[in-house]
């Protein structure tokens, strides 16, 4: 295998929607099997593309590897080529995991304020969103400022359209429960990753006795995060849009939110009654 080859098959991979672990041997002191520039392609199928020496220190780098795709986090692997690794080179090697990810892709189902705001901080931070008007154009008002949707059409062709897997995340904000109640139930028949709506306590607890009267199991329930978004007193569309925003990048990141509010993805969301105003600024 030559390097040209390989960087082939990169650029293969990431145009497929792939991802994979480029390990590459960027230091070597002393005797090893190989130097640095060496170059090893873990693609997210479990195949293999070149070496960086075989042996142990293959099945340490492959161990690594594996932990870089499941993570997305780049790290370095230190190596000593001793008898305590079952090698008596005496070199030492350092070998760099780098991800190959691809933009996890976020799907919108609504256009409105809190969806346009949402769609425009997400793309700068890396998620591929498609913006979705579920009332086919003619709930959604012509408002100076709003980017057209990028489809217009209701929730189930969407996901269709759209091919959903288990890296998809689905923010649903439609401009009536029905419509969001549908678009909840349509996503539940997906391999999304993560399934959010917006809306209060109440409205949470109406979405549920919908699903269960509808024969939705309890398993699937539980995959629905409503509210979507942390705790953070969000009031503003675009404050509600920061609100799922980092609660999207930290399920990316496989970050622990058990600290944030009574639930995950739950956040602090009184009950619907009287409109609260913000404290004005001081």
């Amino acid at each position: 295998m030559d390097e040209l080859e390989l960087f082939e098959e990169l650029v293969r991979l990431m145009r497929a929607g792939r991802s994979g672990v480029l390990a590459t041997v960027v230091e070597s002191r002393g005797s090893s099997p190989r130097k640095a520039g060496a170059k090893l392609l873990l693609r997210d199928d479990g195949s293999l593309l070149g070496s960086v020496g075989g042996g142990r220190l293959e099945e340490e780098t492959l161990r690594a590897a594996r932990q870089v795709l499941a993570e997305g986090t780049p790290r370095t692997l230190p190596f000593s080529l001793d008898q305590d690794n079952g090698m008596v080179c005496g070199g030492h090697v350092l070998v760099y995991l780098e991800p190959l990810t691809v933009a996890a892709r976020l799907l919108i189902l609504g256009s409105g304020h809190v969806g346009q705001a949402l769609a425009r901080f997400a793309r700068p931070a890396g998620f591929a969103a498609t913006l979705v008007d579920p009332t086919g154009g003619s709930g959604s008002a012509r408002v100076a400022g709003f980017a057209p949707a990028d489809l217009s059409c209701s929730p189930e062709e969407a996901f269709s359209r759209s091919a959903l897997d288990g890296r998809t995340f689905v923010v649903i904000a439609s401009p009536s429960h029905q419509l969001d109640f549908q678009a909840v139930q349509a996503a539940l028949k997906t391999p999304a990753a993560y399934i959010g709506m917006l809306g209060s306590r109440r409205k949470r607890e109406a979405l549920f006795s919908y699903l269960r009267d509808s024969g939705c199991p309890e398993a699937e329930i539980s995959r629905v995060t409503t509210p979507a978004g942390l705790a953070i007193g969000a009031q503003t569309p675009e404050e509600i849009a920061v609100s799922i925003l980092a609660q999207l990048i930290a399920l990316r990141r496989h970050h622990d939110l058990r600290h944030f509010g009574t639930d995950p993805g739950g956040g602090l969301v009184q009950p619907d009654g009287t409109p609260q105003a913000a404290a004005p600024l001081r």
